[in-house]
């Protein structure tokens, strides 16, 4: 009997609902259902309500019931043990999710008979050199980015690249993206649009002061350190969350990671197609 585990947004109804719903028929076919301690709260499922610490341990997939951020969250909990998600979009179209609500039932009873397919994406390896923040690597699937503090001025941020200094950066920020997270914040910072099961580093300067404001694409397995100059802390943030403020002195190292996000897909999965969806392209 498999494990799994659910995801669920925090603030929709229907994603409550879902959970309900999986976690009954999952039940009724004798499979295990796990979710995070504030997740099982919200869903009414305090009986499986399992420590974020030990949530992906022997999950043979996750479900998550919302949107992108909700995928973000779900591959923050699992990528660590290589559990494959599958995404069910509540909400309004998004780039990460595979499946519509009305289709949950249907990818559940393919996935425990085998018929789908693992597309595998790039994380972001973080670590930070900085006093009060958790030792280890952190994973991002989107981007890391090194910004302004809300009421601060511009920032001086150092890069080097493998160890060999590139030049340092005035700007509002930096962000060094994966594929995935091309078209997430970097995109509003004008960076490239890159396919997502494609493996590189993209950093782009956000709001640059200076006359170089290109984005660099590197390769995925290059180290890129970012150190903090001058006299202005900046605030680091993984795919959205804060994480909290760089001071003077210290420093990020990103590369590609070891781990890869797993998506769950049913069949091909069209690009090109949600890009023109999401952005209103037309044809001709």
């Amino acid at each position: 009997m498999a494990i799994v585990g659910i995801i669920v947004h925090h603030e929709r109804a229907q994603a409550a609902e879902l959970a309900r719903d999986a976690a009954a028929w999952l039940r009724e076919r004798g499979h295990e259902v796990r979710l995070p301690l504030r997740d099982a709260a919200i869903a009414g499922l305090t009986d499986a309500g399992t420590a974020e610490a030990e949530f992906a341990r022997g999950l043979d997939v996750a479900i998550s019931l919302g949107g992108d951020g909700t995928m973000l969250r779900t591959v923050d909990l699992v990528a660590a043990e290589d559990v494959p998600v599958i995404g069910v979009n509540v909400g309004q179209l998004g780039y990460l999710t595979e499946v519509e609500p009305a289709s949950m039932r249907m990818a559940l009873k393919r996935f425990l008979a085998g018929s789908y397919d693992v597309e595998e994406r790039m994380l972001l390896a973080v670590t930070v050199e900085a006093a009060g923040f958790e030792a280890g690597v952190h994973l991002a699937l989107n981007e890391a980015v090194l910004e302004k503090t809300p009421m601060g001025h511009t920032v001086r941020l150092g890069v080097s690249v493998d160890g060999e200094t590139f030049t340092p950066y005035a700007a509002d920020g930096l962000i060094v993206a994966t594929p995935t997270g091309s078209t997430a914040y970097a995109f509003s910072a004008r960076g490239p649009i890159v396919e997502p099961t494609h493996r590189c580093l993209l950093m782009t300067p956000v709001s640059p002061h200076m006359l170089f404001d290109r984005s660099l694409v590197l390769p995925p397995n290059a180290t890129v350190r970012i150190e903090v100059l001058d006299d202005r802390a900046a605030t680091l943030s993984l795919d959205g969350t804060n994480l909290g403020l760089l001071r003077p002195g210290d420093a990020i190292r990103a590369t590609g990671a070891r781990e890869s996000a797993r998506f769950v897909t049913f069949g091909p999965r069209d690009f090109l197609h949600i890009l023109k969806t999401k952005f209103g392209l037309s044809d001709r």
